[in-house]
């Protein structure tokens, strides 16, 4: 057992003092005992907070961050967008994907970040054959995970059509093509592999209305397994929200809960263009709206209903998606500077009637939403999680001395990079001031992919 002190850190019920966090040789916490004096050998620390938790992420498209910045004609949209994103797809080798994700999880884990649901759907071939092991592309994830630190869920995805009205898959999209036996394979075989690993869990992905048929998939869902997460792109952009309404006559999201339970083991990604009564069901139905507001703002998505969507006890957690930018920190700033920017008025994203810290507020309803998301059965500095902290770096926050939710609000607002200075995942320090103990090899064989797939 490895014993750490903290003379703040923040605990499910808030912030407390001097607290001992005993961490067992099966990588979770057998002890949290806060008021506690340090003892003999226990290693120590000023500031202690869970790791956020990214519950959405293409892990390839890292491979082209800051490349899709140049205006292509006058209407760059998330469609002009989508066309070079499907160009890097039908590049990318089963390599090149486990070097790509294994860097992105390393600077996952260096933001500040122990945890990531990867929603995949790059199943097949560059020429869109299946691969014998239908798990090819799926095991390169989670062995990049496993090779950085970094806890996964892995979705595998179902993307079995082209559009709304049935259409076949373009040749840009056959690379996706998926077929519920297929997902249940992946699932399958990721657990049998995987078995045992504090590091991995699994659920299943839907792509998006456009891409399954949800009249037809309720066998499907059983693929997951009870409890286990259900991931969708819904209602992201305006125009999928009018392709909805002409081809069923409903918007993205009441069609959806018209046709299939949607409870708490489902995360809305997006959800952005929402009518009230679409507002009130998600948060009714107690799924998670997984939102991702450096990625939403980078496309031009638009801003999700939120202010609404608490105050009636919505659940909703942060993701990277594309990864453009890695900064759980960041995502919270955007999030609540968006709304700040769309209603004119600071500090907005509280419950109404309630005060207080923002950055606290949005820090600990994050995690515990991203926790539900990746299936977690507990997160956060509690007995029986497995053992992830992060350890602050009070020398990049704005201020010195701060305390409790100043903290959060000053890393959250007023820092102008992760104030990560460690990071455990599993019990094992995964950073240590600032990097990696592998970082040299993950950054070497994520360059070298990288000039490959340029070059292609």
């Amino acid at each position: 057992m490895t014993e750490l002190f903290a003379k703040q850190a923040l605990l499910p019920d808030g912030w407390r003092r001097n607290v001992t966090i005993a961490v067992g040789k099966d990588g979770t916490f057998s002890a949290i005992f806060p008021d506690s004096a340090p003892q003999a050998g226990a290693e120590r620390f000023d500031v202690v907070v869970p790791p956020q938790i990214s519950l959405h992420s293409h892990a390839f498209q890292r491979a082209m961050g800051g490349l899709a910045e140049k205006r292509q004609n006058p209407d760059d949209t998330f469609w002009t967008w989508r066309t070079l994103m499907y160009q890097l797809a039908h590049r990318i080798s089963p390599e090149q994907m486990q070097n790509v994700a294994a860097f992105l999880y390393m600077q996952m884990l260096k933001a500040g970040y122990s945890q990531v649901a990867e929603f995949h759907y790059l199943h097949n071939e560059v020429d869109g054959r299946a691969y014998a092991s239908p798990a090819e592309m799926s095991s390169r994830l989670v062995a990049a995970a496993t090779d950085a630190g970094l806890g996964i869920t892995l979705l595998p995805t179902l993307y079995a059509r082209g559009g709304l009205d049935g259409s076949p898959l373009a040749d840009a999209q056959k690379r996706f093509a998926g077929h519920p036996d297929r997902i249940a394979r992946i699932v399958s075989d990721i657990r049998s592999h995987w078995r045992g690993s504090n590091l991995v869990h699994v659920g299943i992905g839907l792509h998006s209305l456009r891409a399954v048929d949800i009249q037809s998939i309720g066998d499907f869902l059983n693929v997951a397994g009870p409890g286990a997460p259900i991931h969708i792109h819904v209602a992201e952009q305006q125009r999928e929200v009018d392709a909805c309404l002409a081809v069923t006559g409903q918007r993205p999201v009441d069609y959806l809960m018209s046709h299939l339970a949607v409870d708490e083991r489902w995360c809305l990604v997006h959800a952005t263009h929402l009518s009230e009564a679409e507002v009130t069901s998600i948060a009714s139905s107690r799924a998670v709206a997984g939102l991702c507001p450096i990625t939403e703002a980078n496309l031009g998505d638009g801003i999700f209903p939120f202010e609404s969507y608490v105050d009636q006890g919505g659940h909703f957690g942060i993701g990277s998606d594309s990864n453009v930018l890695i900064s759980p920190w960041e995502e919270l700033r955007l999030l609540e500077y968006g709304l700040r920017l769309n209603w004119q008025k600071r500090c907005v994203a509280l419950p109404a009637g309630r005060k207080g810290s923002i950055g606290g507020w949005l820090f600990q309803q994050s995690l515990k939403g991203g926790a539900q998301a990746c299936g977690l059965p507990v997160a956060g500095l509690v007995p029986g999680a497995r053992a992830d902290l992060c350890v602050i770096d009070e020398d990049a926050l704005s201020l010195p001395d701060l305390e409790g939710d100043d903290l959060l609000d000053s890393a959250i607002f007023a820092t102008s990079r992760p104030p990560v200075r460690h990071v455990m995942s599993d019990g094992r320090w995964r950073i240590i001031d600032g990097h990696h103990p592998d970082e040299k090899r993950i950054t070497n064989a994520f360059r070298a992919s990288l000039r490959d797939l340029m070059s292609a």
